[in-house]
Order: C-alpha cells, then structure tokens, then sequence
C-alpha cells in the first residue's frame, strides 16, 4: 500500500504513536509523518504510507511555503 493518509489527531496523543497504530492497522512497515504536533495539540497530521514517505520533503516544503 502506498499514499497519504489525512488524520485529525486529537489532543494527549503523540504523532508518534499515531504511527506505530497506523502500521500496525494496516499492517504496513513504511509509514511516517510530515511534520509534527505538540501532544496537547490537536489538528491535521499527514501520514506517508509506503512509496508516499518519498514525499515527506516535498511536503514540507509546500508547508512552510504557505506560512
């Protein structure tokens, strides 16, 4: 499985352990994020599945871009 996943993390949790359940949801090795949220934080988190974490840096850069 390759692509970007759009998820609403919710406050208290770590984009971290987002992660480690999507991979093991979908049961998948290659997953990542781009960029990150504070814990107490809550708002859009990109995950990257598969071939999709080759564009970690492409996403940031579009990020900062529109800052």
């Amino acid at each position: 499985m390759n692509g970007i996943l759009l998820l609403n993390k919710p406050k208290n949790c770590t984009s971290y352990h987002l992660v480690a359940k999507t991979k093991k949801i979908l049961n998948q090795k290659k997953v990542g994020h781009a960029g990150t949220l504070d814990p107490l934080a809550s708002g859009l988190l990109v995950l990257l599945i598969g071939k999709g974490t080759r564009l970690s840096e492409d996403i940031m850069k579009i990020g900062r871009a529109h800052v």
